[in-house]
């Protein structure tokens, strides 16, 4: 009741293509309340954002479907947040023919902006969106005439009495521990500027970071699940394919062996892993602040672990160090991995074989290379390789711990497939709460306030 009275005063804010959230919780984040109004066409995207977002008022059914006036039930709207499909304007894409009906997806912001005015308009999309064009006969972009829609686009909300700008930015410079980047168009008619939110994060080498300016990007480290098993490359009973041994040997040549600083996970998560014997499987997480287990006759072998990502897709050859953010995660399956190489004491004088020749080399895992950390010589024992898990996904795109993604308002539960798949299609969170931080103040609450403390007109 309070909420239905409130909507009668105040600017409401609308989220089409609002998906799994990720839009809404940001704008959350930024404001304390829950978007008045969320339009998606796919039922389980639908179904994600009520069971997280409860308050609002939903609408599965295509954008264009949605009449304004109507939803809007002559309440001024504040702020109207746009994320179409991006698939078809994104390099990802390659050179496939593309679908010329989602690409005009974005035209729906000039049918609000022409029927009911909102006073913000925020469109998200890919770098490429600046690229909209006609297509060819063969149904690819025509190089001759790229940019040409996106122009007459930006035309379309000048004529409506909009200001606009747009710009490229990175998730990991507004503290989510990914580096996605995406394209943000910024359209007002109120007469007030447009305003770009500072980064609130920067490269940990740089002076701004240094000198407390800035926070130091958030890593991959932070976000992962230390406690997940990652089951051995060798004697899988389905075989990794020879692309994914290449890249694995490849890393951990740069990662573990040539690094002068390897990764160790003891070192941040707190973990020291027990080796079985002969069975790589007989791993086991422990506790390095409990006393270890009992040392057998035969001695326990303990050993450190070292991590890094690999991506099974792509043009990345190697991976990437957990100390960075996380690379992009897509929509379109799940290609981030986390590789470890389990490191024993080494006490002997063979080295075993370099790592030169990939399939050559992983073959043998008793002596497979000699890892220096800290004066010290370790041996390779085993490598383990596993995908990353969905929560550790929502995490790096920086959605909050208690967001629910694996199970809908009635409690049908997601598989992985799908809670990747919403993932992968969702704004990164801060980058809508900075945003609307910076253009809608007058809507927003304390930085430092909780979801559990901030006002909620229920």
């Amino acid at each position: 009741m309070i909420k239905q009275q409130l909507g009668l005063f105040r600017e409401i804010i609308v989220d089409n293509f609002a998906g799994g959230g990720g839009a809404s919780t940001g704008i959350e984040l930024a404001t304390g309340l829950s978007v008045d109004i969320a339009i998606n066409h796919d039922p389980a995207a639908i179904a994600m954002h009520q069971v997280n977002h409860p308050d609002t008022e939903h609408y599965c059914e295509s954008v264009w479907e949605v009449d304004p006036r109507e939803a809007a039930k002559g309440r001024p709207i504040g702020l109207a947040w746009f994320s179409p499909d991006c698939k078809h304007f994104s390099k990802a894409k390659g050179g496939k023919p593309v679908e010329k009906g989602i690409r005009g997806l974005a035209w729906v912001a000039v049918r609000w902006a022409a029927t009911v005015s909102p006073r913000v308009i925020i469109l998200e999309n890919v770098e490429e969106f600046q690229t909209w064009g006609p297509l060819t006969e063969d149904g690819k972009p025509d190089p001759a005439k790229k940019g040409k829609t996106f122009r007459s686009f930006v035309r379309a909300l000048n004529r409506h009495g909009y200001k606009v700008e747009w710009r490229e930015l990175k998730a990991c410079d507004y503290g989510a521990p990914t580096i996605r980047k995406r394209l943000f168009l910024i359209a007002r008619r109120d007469g007030r500027p447009i305003v770009w939110p500072e980064p609130t994060h920067g490269d940990p080498k740089s002076a701004a970071v240094k000198s407390g300016k800035l926070k130091p990007w958030r890593t991959a480290a932070e976000i992962m699940d230390w406690s997940l098993e990652t089951p051995s490359i060798f004697n899988r009973k389905k075989p990794l394919s020879e692309n994914t041994l290449r890249r694995i040997a490849r890393g951990i040549q740069r990662f573990v062996i040539d690094s002068q600083k390897p990764f160790v996970i003891g070192e941040r998560g707190n973990t020291l892993i027990q080796m079985g014997y002969g069975d790589p499987e007989g791993r086991r997480v422990l506790d390095l602040k409990k006393p270890l287990g009992t040392i057998t006759a035969g001695g326990n072998k303990f050993a450190l672990a070292t991590s890094h990502l690999i991506k099974l897709r792509g043009t990345c050859r190697d991976g990437q160090t957990v100390t960075n953010p996380m690379p992009t995660i897509t929509a379109g399956g799940q290609h981030v991995g986390e590789v470890r190489a389990f490191l024993t004491k080494y006490y002997g004088s063979d080295t075993g074989q370099a790592l030169s020749d990939p399939l050559h080399t992983v073959t043998t895992k008793d002596r497979f290379g000699l890892v220096t950390i800290k004066g010290e010589d370790y041996q390779i024992a085993d490598i383990g390789m596993r995908m990353l898990q969905p929560h550790e996904l929502f995490a790096a795109q920086g959605f909050p711990t208690d967001y629910v993604i694996d199970r809908d308002i009635n409690g049908v539960a997601y598989s992985k497939k799908k809670q990747i798949e919403r993932c992968g299609n969702a704004v990164p969170p801060p980058f809508a709460e900075q945003l609307v931080r910076a253009n809608l103040p007058e809507f927003c609450v304390n930085e430092h306030m909780t979801k559990f403390t901030r006002l909620k007109a229920n």
